[in-house]
């Protein structure tokens, strides 16, 4: 059996408080057959067809496009009260300057680390959007005054991951909390997506652990938690034979869900945004690339494998079950063909993904590369990210490289010292693309 390839973006943090552990289920139930118009009540039968899965005409480029004026973005997980500070710090530091390099006129709370000059200059040359009014801060006490500032401009907030009421209420912000916790909750996959493309799973106890999880048996256990703290959390994937060395998070939450282990022979992410009219609407669908240990490592945008019609037409269903009850903004649906044909619901992703904003690049300096062979990847090290652009700086010039954003440490009180850069590599050959993405990485990852 080869190794499965298991998307494990979306991951729960293993301090996640136990107290937001508990699956909720206050919102509406939602029909899986129903796909309603804005402020209705989910009924009867969906009336999407394939034709309404077409990309529209005036893609959006920036995130202004999609939220409008008046709206503020904060895109940075919380950081919990049991949790030490410095646990998955720059994940989140990292996560909250990403939507930078698209945001146009929208304001973002970032942390300083992504608007080092350098940066910024990069992102500009390479043709982006670029925020115009970031709200930095380089201290957990800064982050609170930047969101109290742009609530007393008058801004709404749209939060990407759950952030407590004590810092801004559900009144100020485009979506509430809950919904958004609800919308990526590992447990809460069942209530939007039709039965027939749901992995067999089960929400059990930890007490029920042992017995849903034999060690001889192969299986994925997920955590059922609002957390949603995207990439800086934990999947435990085990393999039939292995010893069982159950993850952290098992300490501390209350249920988990135990899923199907699969053998996955296409895994597409499907890239959907809602506006400010509440309309579910498609983006673009791109192929994820999975390693050898099932965690994200990057997208494909172009010349993939096209998803089936009638999954499609489930992932643009589900976007707009999630829109009728008050979310807006991007999200990503990770989706799967197995290797016995079955088509399959991987994960719920309700928030700006590492998808969403190479497709918003892309859309903006070169829409011709949508149709092209394209790669997103990551680079990570300990150098400025001065010195890591300037050794770049050839690649960049000769072209089929963009840099979508980054961030570096040392413009921030974390003490240690870490760059990190986002770039798509794009050209006309999809050898020869994997080829340049993967030196980079061999060059650069340290």
């Amino acid at each position: 059996m080869r190794p499965p390839r298991v998307n494990t973006r979306g991951r729960l943090h293993s301090g996640a408080a136990a107290a937001s552990s508990r699956r909720v289920s206050p919102l509406p139930f939602i029909s899986h057959h129903s796909t309603p118009g804005p402020g209705t009540t989910p009924q009867g039968r969906s009336p999407i067809t394939a034709s309404a899965l077409t990309p529209i005409l005036a893609a959006p480029r920036t995130l202004t496009d999609i939220y409008g004026p008046g709206i503020a973005v904060c895109a940075r997980p919380a950081q919990e009260p049991t949790v030490p500070w410095s646990r998955h710090r720059n994940t989140r530091d990292v996560l909250s300057a990403r939507p930078l390099a698209i945001a146009a006129d929208t304001p973002v709370v970032t942390r300083a680390g992504g608007t080092e000059p350098n940066l910024l200059a990069a992102l500009r040359d390479g043709g982006l959007p670029v925020g115009t009014d970031p709200r930095e801060f380089r201290t957990e006490a800064e982050f609170a005054a930047r969101v109290s500032e742009a609530l007393s401009d008058g801004l709404l907030m749209s939060m990407e991951y759950p952030q407590p009421t004590a810092l801004y209420s559900d009144e100020r912000s485009v979506k509430s909390a809950e919904l958004v916790g609800y919308l990526n909750n590992k447990a809460s996959i069942s209530t939007f997506v039709d039965p027939r493309f749901q992995a067999r799973r089960q929400i059990v106890t930890i007490d029920e652990l042992a017995e849903a999880a034999p060690a001889e048996k192969s299986w994925v256990l997920k955590a059922a938690t609002n957390a949603a703290h995207g990439a800086s959390l934990d999947v435990y994937l085990h393999r039939a034979g292995d010893p069982v060395i159950l993850p952290a998070f098992t300490d501390i939450l209350t249920e988990v869900v135990v899923e199907e282990y699969l053998n996955i022979h296409y895994n597409w992410g499907v890239q959907l945004y809602v506006a400010a009219d509440g309309r579910a609407r498609l983006l673009a669908v791109t192929d994820q690339r999975i390693d050898a240990d099932g965690v994200y490592s990057g997208g494909r945008f172009g010349l993939i494998v096209p998803l089936p019609a009638d999954l499609l037409t489930e992932c643009l269903a589900i976007a707009q079950r999630a829109a009728d009850v008050g979310y807006r903004g991007m999200c990503s649906l990770d989706c799967a063909q197995t290797d016995d044909g079955r088509l399959l619901m991987l994960d719920l992703n309700f928030r700006i993904t590492s998808g969403s904003i190479p497709l918003l690049a892309l859309h903006t300096i070169r829409p011709d590369a949508l149709d092209r062979p394209s790669e997103s990847t990551k680079l990570t090290t300990s150098a400025s990210i001065a010195t890591l652009l300037t050794a770049l700086r050839p690649a960049l010039q000769r072209g089929g490289l963009i840099v979508t954003g980054g961030h570096d440490t040392r413009r921030t009180d974390n003490t240690i010292n870490q760059t990190t850069l986002h770039l798509i590599v794009f050209g006309d050959d999809h050898d020869d693309v994997t080829t340049r993405r993967t030196k980079l990485e061999a060059l650069y990852n340290h």
